[in-house]
């Protein structure tokens, strides 16, 4: 079933605000594997140098009796660190971790491994507040109070249902995204699911109308639709041509600017995609959509014919769009870390996560800078030829 996306004019897609928080509850250990397109905070805004500084002052100063006191008195946090990496092109007992039937696929050499956060929370696993002082001074963890990651007790079931739907969510998109970057339109129904209050469209388009066209011309892809809302400035009208009750009808509205200087229609689509190939992920115990670039990578390598690893070991990061646009995920320190640790010598970065990056790079990990799949296929090619000058990274364009 497809999923409810805002439309941007460069392609991006997003679930809508209300829906969009992805955070797994941990089972009952008091930790799991989590997407880290999650809730947990910022890293940089958890582990502020002053706040380093004066931990380590307190610690240096407090002596004995302070030690001891920290290391007995109860803490309820949520503690972060680099999760388990998974080769989106093995297998494990003869299943692959992502799986695809209906079209050949050919052998892939190398790794394209996807990572992600372990959480726990001190209020079902005990933690001294000397372990969480500890993790809070760590380039490789974050600490915050459990709210922060897990939400109050009555929203809990909430987000792990939103988390998991968006795991499901991320997985269609990526296969979309990756098909289509290989040349191969996926048709699908464009359905209005919701129409926000700001936009031009409100009282004009409903939800369940069904868009067919735009500005008198055909669409029937998402990446079409995106592309014709992209083909104009913020504010200007555009024709959409859709079907209400079986009747073909049409509506002109102006488009609204999204922040960033582009355009968009300010309404969320359902899509519901035709795909010509069954893609499954073997995976347990993690959610959110952080994942759905290293998906695409997967996919688009086995089904090409070309060795575009040659034998690397690349890891990354990064949500995806139908349209095949890389959103900026959380927890991206320990994603690093995490991938370093599992043998990767380089690591993908979406471009909105570079701010993170920058200083943050742990030794023996080359981490380059992608904003589509496109900069990132390209960018996995080049790393399986040897040749990495031209890519962008954190600290240069």
């Amino acid at each position: 079933m497809g999923a409810s996306f805002a439309i941007s004019n460069d392609g991006r897609v997003t679930l809508p605000p209300e829906r969009s928080a992805t955070v797994a509850t941990p089972q009952d250990s008091g930790a799991t594997a989590l997407d880290a397109g999650d809730r947990e905070p910022a890293p940089d805004d958890l582990v502020p140098t002053d706040r380093r500084t004066l931990v380590m002052s307190v610690c240096g100063l407090g002596g004995a009796i302070l030690v001891a006191v920290l290391s007995v008195l109860p803490a309820s946090f949520a503690l972060g660190g680099p999760g388990p990496t998974f080769d989106t092109l093995a297998q494990d007992d003869g299943v692959p971790t992502v799986e695809i039937s209906g079209a050949p696929t050919f052998p892939a050499s190398g790794e394209l491994r996807l990572t992600t956060v372990t959480v726990a929370r001190t209020s079902e696993t005990p933690f001294t507040l000397g372990r969480v002082l500890r993790d809070w001074a760590s380039p490789s963890a974050y600490v915050t109070p459990e709210e922060e990651v897990f939400g109050t007790p009555d929203q809990e079931d909430e987000f792990e249902e939103q988390s998991q739907q968006a795991w499901i969510t991320s997985q269609e998109a990526a296969t979309v995204a990756a098909l289509e970057a290989l040349g191969e339109p996926v048709p699908a129904t464009l359905t209005v699911a919701e129409v926000d209050e700001t936009s031009d469209a409100l009282g004009v388009l409903e939800p369940g109308d069904v868009i067919t066209g735009v500005d008198g011309a055909e669409v029937g892809t998402f990446t079409g639709l995106s592309d014709a809302v992209g083909d104009r400035s913020p504010g200007a009208d555009i024709t959409v041509d859709y079907l209400r009750g079986g009747e073909q009808q049409e509506a002109t509205f102006g488009t609204l600017d999204d922040g960033f200087g582009e355009a968009i229609m300010g309404i969320w689509i359902d899509p519901q995609f035709d795909l010509p190939v069954d893609v499954s992920v073997n995976v347990a115990e993690v959610s959110g959509p952080s994942a759905g670039l290293m998906f695409s990578l997967s996919i688009m390598d086995q089904l090409t014919e070309i060795d575009e690893l040659g034998g690397a070991k690349v890891a990354g990061t990064g949500t995806i769009s139908a349209a095949g646009d890389v959103g900026p995920i959380g927890g991206i320190r320990m994603k690093m870390y995490g991938a370093r640790d599992a043998g990767s010598s380089s690591f993908l970065a979406p471009v909105e996560n570079c701010g993170e990056v920058a200083g943050n790079v742990p030794d023996g990990l080359d981490v380059f800078s992608v904003d589509t799949l496109d900069d990132a296929y390209a960018a996995i090619t080049a790393i399986g030829a040897g040749d990495t000058s031209a890519l962008a990274t954190c600290e240069a364009p």
